[in-house]
């Protein structure tokens, strides 16, 4: 049968039974990294995979987060889960307001007007005084989550960090599944039909973008806890720009293929650091090969081809019913 919400549901079981096990083979600090960056290109996915919006400044909500988030925990002396709730808020409400004036435009109208917030966000994280400026906000203290569990073990730190990606996934997976999901995907298909037939397209939009700044700013948030530092780069356009490689790579608008991709660049970026800059290189030829070769990228090639097979094999089948049916 064709690829669909059961199989899907199959294979994140699957996944997360992987990364149970995985912090025992793997560094758990590269798996916590690939998981908030994960689920940052899951939050961007269902912005452009679903939706049809191309925002060149989803850094904004990550990197805000994280600096919101490690000043209420260090500045303040909150809880950590207070700390990220609070970031995710903060970026929730930000992707209110930058919504409410990007949607107003569409196209490369819509990209350049949330690039040019991302960048008003920038400026401001590098003059405002609780951001520490281009120092950032460093020694950001693991403190004990809800009272008695030890984060500073990165294996416990893991599962919490694991546990928020799940239920992230899940709010993304739900959310394009349901009747309002489908709505989504109209409006990205043909949105003067959409107009046409009764919808608030502006509305859906809008709800659209602020539960993908909130998810973004929820991975920001959770980053700037496990490495313990929030810096101007998690705001910077290049940031933007990597976000958008990751869901391109791993295939827009496919479930898992954000977390792909993700797990590609991130891993691309700890284990070729050695070749320096030219690791930005290596990735931008990555990137030439994927629009070229893979234009669906690599799980939505997986997918088409085996939805082709299966199209192949029932037509097969069809056939071969229809020869062994004696003629009437």
């Amino acid at each position: 049968m064709p690829i669909g919400r059961s199989w899907s549901m199959n294979v994140f079981a699957a996944l997360v039974v992987v990364a149970l096990a995985a912090p025992l083979v793997v560094y758990p600090v590269f798996l916590m990294n690939v998981l908030c960056f994960a689920l940052f290109a899951c939050a961007f996915n269902l912005l452009i995979g679903y939706v049809g919006l191309l925002s060149f400044g989803h850094a904004m909500f990550f990197g805000f987060a994280a600096y919101i988030s490690g000043h209420a925990v260090k500045s303040w002396g909150w809880d950590p889960l207070l700390g990220i709730l609070i970031g995710t808020v903060v970026a929730a409400a930000m992707g209110l307001v930058a919504g409410a004036i990007a949607i107003r435009r569409q196209g490369i109208y819509f990209a350049m007007v949330t690039l040019a917030l991302s960048q008003m966000v920038f400026f401001f994280c590098l003059q405002a005084k609780f951001t520490g400026g281009e120092d950032g906000i460093q020694a950001i203290p693991r403190r004990p989550l809800l009272g008695f569990i030890d984060i500073r073990n990165d294996f416990v730190l893991y599962y919490f960090v694991l546990l928020i990606f799940c239920i992230g996934f899940l709010i993304i997976y739900r959310t394009i599944h349901s009747p309002f999901g489908q709505v989504l995907k109209a409006i990205r298909e043909n949105e003067a039909r959409a107009i046409s037939l009764g919808y608030a397209v502006d509305q859906f939009k809008l709800i659209a973008f602020v539960l993908s700044a909130a998810l973004a700013g929820l991975a920001g948030a959770t980053k700037a806890i496990v490495f313990q530092l929030a810096s101007l780069t998690d705001v910077t356009w290049q940031m933007s720009g990597e976000v958008v490689l990751m869901t391109l790579v791993g295939g827009m608008g496919t479930v898992f293929g954000p977390i792909v991709g993700a797990a590609i660049i991130v891993s691309m970026q700890n284990y070729l650091s050695g070749f320096g800059e030219w690791v930005l290189v290596i990735q931008g030829v990555i990137f030439v090969t994927m629009v070229l070769l893979f234009r669906r990228g690599i799980v939505g090639e997986m997918i088409a081809f085996a939805n082709r097979r299966w199209t192949a094999k029932r037509r097969q089948d069809e056939l071969a019913i229809r020869e062994v049916r004696p003629a009437e």
